[in-house]
């Protein structure tokens, strides 16, 4: 079985044995996960056409592929992708609140009612005044309660759309003030949540000021999950479109990634090829999140030889690069079953390509 070295595709032929394959074995695969007494969670496990990771101290057994299903659930587009997804061996679905993604979640309720004890479901909202874009706010007590309250308010809302009873985690969306983070208003109502059943982890999700962000997430140990936008040449500021350039690239990265791994915090990589997709969205979707039209290859100085001769091609080499590089998993906004095909074998063979 082998990848065109231009694209990196999968062969489509190759692609249905796989599919075929990971079907079949799919009863096996559960019920021996399922049998052994780890302490972890296991669900749909399909080793034959996707890798697992534990995801910090979830202890959740996660796809190193994670299905970000926000934009390309914008309008139901993207929907007749999510059987193949589980089919594939993908777990871990993120969401959005559906006032900014336009439905997706009302999309994604009648999968998620169908799969629900077979994967895992996140989805988030913003800690309004947390957002940060422009000049840093003064963040006030009285701002952290109103957040507070909207935050809980929209993850009620995110229930009822989803048609679930609970979500695995609800992350505060694109977080970009880390006075915001330490707000123990805000960890309250988390907790308040948790302990209603209504989820079972928190995380923060940034666009904007991760360095600091996650910095914030390490001295308050209350973050179980951080979904960072990160690229092979470091932070990627997505607000901006810019380079947060003063902490380096992703290799200059690894003491603070490791320092959240230490305490258990997951990381989950998104973006990673966001700035060099031309035409990454389609639809609704495009309108929100329009193209950056910078050179695939911008990346290409940060990789060793091992990953240049793989044959991935641009967009697969940034996600086994993240793989390699301190993210546990990333997280994919797939539009078409080609980028799915493609992003599939990245997350799969990453672990070949360590240089």
């Amino acid at each position: 079985m082998g990848i065109d070295q231009q694209s990196g595709e999968l062969n489509r032929r190759d692609f249905m044995k796989v599919s075929a394959a990971a079907a079949g074995a799919t009863a096996l695969a559960g019920t021996t996960a399922r049998a052994e007494d780890d302490g972890l969670i296991h669900r749909n496990e399909r080793p034959e056409s996707m890798a697992y990771t534990k995801l910090g101290r979830t202890n959740f057994m996660c796809s190193k592929l994670v299905f970000g299903c926000g934009a390309a659930l914008m309008g139901g587009r993207a929907v007749r992708m999510l059987e193949r997804s589980f089919e594939q061996g993908v777990n871990h679905y993120d969401i959005g609140y559906d006032d900014y993604y336009k439905g997706s979640e009302k999309s994604f309720k009648e999968f998620a009612q169908k799969h629900r004890d077979e994967i895992w479901i996140t989805s988030k909202a913003p800690a309004r005044a947390g957002i940060g874009m422009g000049k840093l706010p003064d963040y006030t007590v009285e701002m952290a309660k109103a957040d507070a309250v909207s935050w809980t308010t929209e993850l009620d809302k995110s229930l009822v759309n989803l048609g679930v009873e609970y979500v695995d985690a609800y992350y505060l969306m694109m977080i970009g003030v880390p006075a915001a983070m330490r707000a123990e208003e805000l960890h309250n109502a988390f907790i308040k949540a948790r302990d209603a059943g209504k989820v079972k982890h928190w995380g923060f999700s940034t666009h904007l000021r991760a360095h600091e962000c996650l910095e914030a997430a390490i001295e308050t140990n209350w973050y179980d999950l951080a979904m960072v936008a990160i690229t092979p040449a470091g932070w990627y500021d997505t607000v901006n479109t810019k380079f947060v350039s003063e902490h380096g690239t992703m290799k200059q990265l690894q003491p603070i990634l490791a320092k959240a791994r230490e305490l258990g915090i997951g990381l989950v990589g998104m973006k990673g090829a966001r700035h060099i997709a031309t035409n990454p969205y389609e639809g609704l979707a495009a309108q929100v999140f329009p193209a950056t039209g910078v050179s695939p290859s911008m990346y290409d100085a940060e990789y060793g030889k091992s990953l240049m001769e793989s044959g991935l091609n641009p967009f697969q080499r940034s996600y086994a690069f993240l793989l390699n590089n301190g993210m546990d998993v990333v997280n994919s906004d797939m539009q078409n079953f080609k980028h799915f095909e493609e992003n599939i074998i990245a997350a799969r063979d990453a672990h070949k390509y360590l240089a």
